[in-house]
């Protein structure tokens, strides 16, 4: 965990850094004498969660602390002014961090100053801020020095502090390598104008644009996720999913209780994967915090992510429902562009053999690349294989083209699979419908185990 000593030796103060200092510009990479002057980062430490039509709250106490044309994607720029744009709290913080670290200490105090000013409700900041100030006086033990009988008083909400801390400082010092993707966008269609990856163990979330050369990553944000973690697999367990999905709808502040602070994101939750392996629950949205808080500790929510509503409002103004993928993932692995082509053309050659079977009309072969298990909304195989035959009459023979195909790929212990979405346009139409399949892998096979007509 990040934090300094500073220790009176005459009228001087000397830092000790207890970690590695954070890198060269990363306060602006991101998404910034009394004991008393802690107590604005201790309050709503009761503060409890309400309920949401689809996610079931628990009203346990609140952790509240504060603070968020189809081709292989590409280069991940490094424009990041919408993180110093929407992140500017963050980045203000990570800036008096960074003047501490050399001891500039009067300098520090006084941003920290103006940030607290600027925003009131940033808990993490007004403990800094009262650890400055508390400098001037007094050797510091830790970050969020508080007396003794304040410290127990507030153990869990000065424990989830600076916990936080130590997540914004870990994202910024662990920056993505230059030139590389999250491994699961192996490729976006011009339609997927922006995606979102999540890294649980950095609680951060990266917002990519998609331009014709690749991603670009536009900004990134502290957020917070499940109380239990990851790897959602039941109804109530407080846990964060984790998977593939889309973004379905948005919900504006008006219709929602203050609680959900700027909006809400919903995602598809549970999606055809979830389903397959048995996984419930519902109601699982991106959305912002309650007007007293800026952020929330890492684990604070039933199961959905968290940001500061500045950052909320950044990405609901940004991106676009039902085309937009949300990747959530316990660690994401950073990769260079063309390492995924292998993985790509392997795959793409499975799904153009499903597609020349259906274009030649050849039903049983077709179907080959079903699998046994395959589902649609309580349609097994059997059930599902007329529809395929009346799309192929449909076609006559024409040759079926997948317009803006998109091909994201989800794998861990347990399966390895891949989202596709594209336009299957049959010769001679100007458009047709708009498909999402799931396949698995099985051995060397890939088979499809879900299809459907999305919106």
């Amino acid at each position: 965990m990040f934090f300094v000593l500073l220790k009176q030796a005459g009228s001087a103060l000397t830092l000790v850094a207890l970690c590695t200092l954070l890198p060269p510009g990363a306060a602006t990479a991101a998404g910034q004498n009394r004991h008393e002057d802690h107590a604005p980062a201790l309050r709503n430490a009761n503060q409890t969660e309400s309920s949401h039509p689809r996610e079931k709250r628990s009203g346990s106490r609140s952790a509240a602390s504060a603070g968020g044309s189809g081709s292989a994607v590409g280069h991940v720029g490094t424009d990041l002014q919408g993180a110093r744009r929407d992140g500017e709290a963050e980045s203000r913080l990570l800036e008096v961090y960074r003047l501490i670290g050399q001891a500039k200490v009067d300098l520090a105090l006084q941003r920290a100053q103006s940030l607290v000013q600027t925003h009131p409700n940033f808990q993490l900041a007004h403990l800094v801020h009262g650890d400055l100030l508390a400098s001037r006086s007094r050797p510091l033990r830790a970050l969020g020095d508080v007396p003794d009988t304040t410290a127990r008083i507030a153990e869990g909400v000065l424990s989830e502090l600076r916990e936080e801390s130590q997540m914004r400082l870990k994202a910024l010092r662990e920056r993505p390598p230059a030139g590389t993707v999250p491994s699961q966008f192996l490729l976006l269609s011009p339609r997927n104008r922006h995606a979102i990856a999540v890294d649980a163990s950095r609680s951060r979330l990266y917002l990519f644009e998609n331009t014709p050369a690749g991603l670009r990553l536009l900004a990134d944000y502290y957020i917070s996720l499940g109380k239990s973690g990851t790897e959602k697999v039941a109804e109530g367990d407080l846990r964060t999913p984790l998977g593939v999905y889309f973004i379905t709808s948005t919900i504006g502040p008006r219709s929602l209780k203050e609680f959900y602070g700027a909006g809400a994101l919903p995602i598809n939750y549970p999606n055809p994967l979830d389903t397959r392996l048995g996984r419930t629950g519902s109601g699982i949205w991106l959305h912002g915090t309650p007007p007293a808080q800026f952020a929330r500790a890492p684990k604070a929510s039933d199961g959905c992510v968290v940001l500061a509503n500045p950052d909320l409002k950044f990405i609901m103004s940004t991106v676009e429902i039902r085309s937009t993928p949300v990747v959530i993932a316990p660690s994401l692995e950073w990769v260079q562009p063309h390492s995924v082509h292998p993985e790509v053309s392997a795959f793409e050659a499975v799904l153009q053999g499903w597609r020349i079977a259906k274009s030649t009309g050849d039903l049983a072969r077709t179907l080959s690349y079903y699998a046994p298990d395959f589902a649609n909304e309580g349609r097994d195989l059997n059930a599902w294989a007329p529809v395929v035959r009346k799309e192929i009459e449909r076609a006559s023979g024409r040759e079926i083209a997948l317009k803006e195909l998109s091909v994201l790929r989800w794998k861990d212990s347990s399966v390895d699979a891949m989202v596709v979405t594209f336009g299957e346009v049959v010769e001679g139409a100007v458009k047709g419908p708009k498909k999402r399949q799931y396949w698995a892998r099985k051995g060397n096979q890939w088979k499809i185990f879900f299809e459907g007509v999305i919106g």
